[in-house]
């Protein structure tokens, strides 16, 4: 028993003498990984601020009042007003209730896309939501709105 004591005490010991070593070599290697961390948010913060260079028709839509079970789309488009191609690499709605379809094909310079967002109606109140659009052109993608109030039909 004294034995195992001893040993436990030995061991203790020898980790707290490490532990030192272990702070000094373990910080200079932090230093050393957070550098390049900044170094890699930076880069894209510079990419996120490039324009898109699309020319949207409108960016936000209002259905007003539309009557529930009757789902409501509307066609956002854009025209690439670049020297290059453009293409559509991303469309993602908030919620479940709004579909998407969108331009597949890659969009020459000075050809127009569409974007089109169908809101099922299912419940009545009013409602927003978003579609995000994400292209080659920029690494910001475009957040499109749609909006509008569901009303019960009228009997």
């Amino acid at each position: 028993m004294k034995t195992l004591k001893l040993s436990f005490f030995a061991l203790a010991g020898a980790l707290l003498l490490s532990a030192p070593s272990f702070a000094q070599t373990a910080a200079p290697a932090k230093t050393q990984t957070a550098a390049p961390a900044k170094t890699q948010a930076a880069a894209p913060a510079k990419q996120a601020s490039k324009p898109s260079l699309v020319t949207w028709t409108s960016d936000v839509h209002d259905f007003g009042d539309i009557q529930k079970g009757k789902p409501a789309s509307f066609d956002f488009t854009f025209k690439n007003t670049t020297k290059q191609t453009v293409l559509i690499t991303n469309v993602k709605a908030s919620c479940g209730c709004t579909a998407t379809n969108y331009t597949k094909t890659p969009i020459k310079p000075g050809e127009t896309a569409s974007i089109t967002a169908t809101y099922n109606a299912a419940s009545p109140g009013p409602f927003s939501k978003s579609v995000t659009v994400t292209t080659n052109d920029t690494e910001t993608p475009k957040i499109l709105t749609i909006k509008g109030k569901v009303i019960e039909p009228q009997s």
